[in-house]
């Protein structure tokens, strides 16, 4: 099979190897320094017995496209 003409493929994480890949990956990122920063100010919330609402927060992704998806088909 030819990546992307004949199936397209996607990756999660954004892993520094998916650039490096022929065709590069397409994947999707995280927002992992927000995601650490949340987590740390969480538990620091915690540890000083405050109320904490949630430990459940939901974060933007973003879609990276590279070489391995193709545009989309016209008929």
């Amino acid at each position: 099979m030819d990546i992307p003409v004949d199936m397209s493929v996607v990756g999660f994480d954004d892993l520094p190897v998916a650039r490096w890949t022929h065709p590069a990956l397409t994947t999707v990122r995280q927002p992992l320094l927000d995601m650490a920063s949340m987590a740390a100010t969480t538990l620091l919330r915690i540890i000083d017995g405050e109320q904490v609402d949630t430990l459940r927060l939901e974060l933007s992704t973003r879609l990276e496209v590279r070489g391995s998806t193709a545009g989309p088909r016209t008929a």
